[in-house]
């Protein structure tokens, strides 16, 4: 175990599941969050206590972390329904509108140019094409062609991982127990577009309306009975 990663970490259900998967398998890992203005800005203040919680799990292995603020280069492309208060909604592309256009590529091209100074070669994230709301910055192509372009303009030799690409939100559900986080997930990590922690449900904290807590709901309902 010597290889290094950098994860990036918003606080929510799958970063979590990524970054202890990653401290499973890494012998250096740090994490990366990003405040690009969203109205479930609260799932940042969530971060300190997770990494507390895996760092006491992993000894030695979590390093530093880190958060880019991109706040006000995404307002100046305009407010989506995760970046306002707007009523959530489908869009005349038939993509939510709580879709941020690019970015999951903004993200990566941050991680990548930190990973680039702090000497990690994985960048890990929370990506995932089976649950991925029609976002087309998290499929797996867009995550291959990052990767490549990445490589290519830094002349680097990243791996870009995305451990719950294939894997539904019951099967991530399932994957937070193997890993010995199911009760941090439920009470620590947020999910809800809304960022509503004001409502306690079995599968943690949300509104219980949005299309994050639908999802959620549903795949923990699903693993629960599976």
């Amino acid at each position: 175990m010597t290889d290094s990663a950098l994860v990036l970490f918003s606080g929510g259900q799958d970063s979590t599941t990524c970054l202890a998967w990653a401290l499973d398998r890494y012998a250096r890992v740090e994490t990366l969050g990003f405040f690009y203005g969203q109205r479930h800005a609260v799932e940042l203040e969530c971060r300190a206590g997770i990494r507390a919680a895996l760092a006491a799990r992993s000894p030695g292995r979590l390093g530093p972390d880190h958060i880019i603020d991109i706040a006000a280069g995404q307002a100046a492309l305009g407010d989506t329904a995760l970046t306002s208060e707007a009523e959530i909604a489908m869009t005349a592309e038939g993509l939510p509108n709580t879709y941020v256009p690019g970015r999951n590529l903004l993200f990566f091209v941050y991680a990548g140019a930190l990973a680039y100074r702090r000497g990690l070669r994985r960048i890990v994230g929370g990506m995932c094409e089976t649950d991925y709301s029609g976002y087309p910055d998290c499929r797996d192509d867009t995550i291959k062609a990052l990767q490549l372009a990445l490589n290519l303009g830094m002349q680097h030799r990243f791996v870009l991982e995305t451990p719950l690409m294939w894997i539904d939100k019951a099967e991530t559900w399932a994957m937070a127990h193997q890993l010995g986080i199911l009760d941090l997930v439920i009470e620590q990590t947020h999910t809800c577009y809304r960022g509503d922690r004001t409502q306690r449900h079995d599968w943690g904290y949300g509104c219980g309306g949005c299309p994050a807590c639908a999802l959620r709901a549903e795949g923990f309902a699903r693993w629960r009975t599976g």
